[in-house]
């Protein structure tokens, strides 16, 4: 895949969701399977799409993707040619599904990914995966869902009960792709704030305002959180840039590595020279945390 493709790809999918185009082909060197049921709670059979390098040794290191579109909306097969491309790169890469606002509101995703990451480890023989090195990513609400893995690990009401208990569902770094951090810092400052929170908390901030806090990746850092890159345009109208600032600053401060790749005059789904550098920037950070 031509990489200005894949970078147009990556713009698209974090933007909305979903792809906008059919499916890339899966390369020779990819075994690509797809509706593997990782979890049922509520009788949804949650699936997962899941590359995986045909050749090599492994074990090999995990990125488990969650898509956007506002804790409402978005698809799994919007990742599916990041997690192919991942694939050709070494990984085992799994995009998955997981219940949507308003039926299921928060912490329902949450569980969702956690069980997601503990039915990788549980499966890690047969996948070739080396339980020990599993990154995450997500664009926007997937980004919020990503980076709530990253600072959750050791809280045990955000597990859920969605099968694979005695997994550990911490991750080793994340990639946060314009996901937001505060929720209480969120209307006024997004477009679409004040219609997307109160359909995955159940109200408003002034009605639910403990949820908002509880529901925000800000206020759950300790030194225990993962490694984490924030990638943010600074003319992002849906999730402002300044909530990657707060995060990578109160990262920074409990001693975690963080970083944040600014993209100047950016906004909410990279394009061009912009998506080009937003992947360019996950991959290599994936490289450096998760290859040996």
């Amino acid at each position: 895949m031509r990489p200005r493709l894949l970078a147009s790809l990556f713009g698209l999918v974090l933007a909305c969701g979903s792809p906008l185009y059919a499916a890339p082909p899966v390369p020779d060197s990819v075994i690509w399977e797809e509706g593997i049921e990782y979890t049922n709670p509520d009788n949804q059979h949650l699936q997962l799409n899941l590359a995986r390098p045909k050749s090599g040794d492994g074990p090999f290191p995990a990125v488990i993707c969650i898509h956007g579109g506002g804790f409402r909306a978005g698809k799994r097969d919007g990742y599916d040619g990041l997690c192919l491309k991942l694939a050709e790169q070494g990984y085992v890469a799994a995009t998955i599904t997981y219940r949507l606002a308003p039926k299921y509101q928060f912490p329902a995703a949450v569980h969702d990914t956690k069980a997601a990451v503990r039915w990788l480890r549980a499966n890690a023989k047969t996948y070739n995966v080396d339980p020990s090195r599993i990154g995450v990513t997500g664009g926007s609400a997937g980004g919020h869902l990503a980076q709530f893995l990253g600072v959750t690990a050791h809280v045990p009401e955000f597990e859920g009960t969605g099968g694979n208990a005695n997994q550990s569902s911490a991750v080793t770094c994340v990639v946060n792709v314009y996901g937001p951090s505060d929720f209480t810092k969120s209307y006024g400052k997004s477009v679409d704030a004040h219609e997307v929170l109160p359909l995955w908390f159940g109200g408003n901030l002034e009605t639910k305002r403990a949820l908002h806090i509880q529901g925000s990746p800000l206020y759950w850092v300790t030194p225990d959180a993962a490694p984490t890159l924030c990638i943010h345009g600074t003319e992002d109208k849906y999730v402002a840039h300044e909530q990657a600032v707060w995060l990578v600053d109160k990262l920074k401060a409990a001693a975690v590595d963080a970083e944040l790749l600014t993209l100047e005059g950016a906004g909410h789904g990279f394009k061009g020279a912009d998506a080009e550098k937003a992947d360019k920037a996950l991959f290599e950070y994936f490289d450096k945390k998760l290859k040996k």
